[in-house]
């Protein structure tokens, strides 16, 4: 229950904060090819290590291309691995369930959360519980800098399709297939591979209107794979 009003909730300031401000980001494909020249390039402004020293120092003046390029050029540094699960993900498991949490269980929280995005930046389950547990505490400025992140990454793999079967949305780790899908306020509740590296999500319905599921790109995925781990 604390893991879907946490999904709730965070769908909810999402899509707030959207709806509060311009939309600058359009929906295009991703061209791998670009932002791989981007971000390897010394004197580009979406040279990695730079967008990288900005998002780590907190800077809320990265747009949604810069997001993109830092979403997706991830893929090309040395230390990508999309499946990648940081050792402590799992030690304050058991806190999420709870109803009503204490300053020292944020704290547990906090602690935690930052150890895991250390060692796996892109953690989007960890980013919801740290911003969770930051309100807790009413560290509000921070909060609103990790909810500010959260959401840029978030458009920024929405900019990449529809969530269709023609528009796929690409993703550069499984696990933020469903992390979009509760972020969207839907529950999955099956998933297929299919062809060209198409993965199919169902989800629970919301309406008669509402989508039965969404199609996730995961190309690039097995691409690293078969690059860094060719025995497999």
């Amino acid at each position: 229950m604390r893991k879907f009003l946490l999904t709730i909730t965070t769908a909810l300031v999402f899509t707030a904060m959207l709806a509060a401000q311009p939309q600058h980001f359009e929906v295009k494909q991703v061209d791998f090819d670009s932002i791989k020249a981007g971000v390897s390039d010394v004197r580009s402004k979406h040279y990695y290590p730079l967008l990288m020293e900005k998002y780590l120092s907190n800077d809320t003046l990265l747009g949604y291309d810069d997001y993109r390029y830092l979403y997706y050029g991830y893929t090309f540094q040395d230390d990508f691995d999309p499946f990648r699960v940081s050792e402590y993900a799992d030690v304050i498991d058991e806190l999420y369930y709870k109803k009503e949490f204490t300053r020292a269980e944020c704290d547990t929280i906090i602690k935690y959360a930052e150890l895991t995005l250390r060692d796996n930046i892109f953690d989007l389950s960890q980013m919801k519980f740290y911003i969770f547990a930051l309100k807790k505490k009413q560290k509000n400025t921070l909060a609103a800098i990790r909810q500010y992140k959260l959401n840029h990454i978030v458009a920024a793999i929405l900019s990449s399709g529809s969530g269709t079967k023609e528009k796929p949305w690409v993703v550069i780790s499984p696990a933020h297939e469903y992390n979009l899908i509760n972020i969207l306020g839907y529950v999955a509740t099956g998933h297929q591979e299919l062809d060209n590296n198409i993965d199919y999500i169902t989800v629970e319905k919301k309406d008669k209107n509402s989508p039965e599921g969404f199609y996730f790109d995961a190309t690039r995925i097995k691409q690293v794979v078969e690059e860094k781990y060719p025995e497999n």
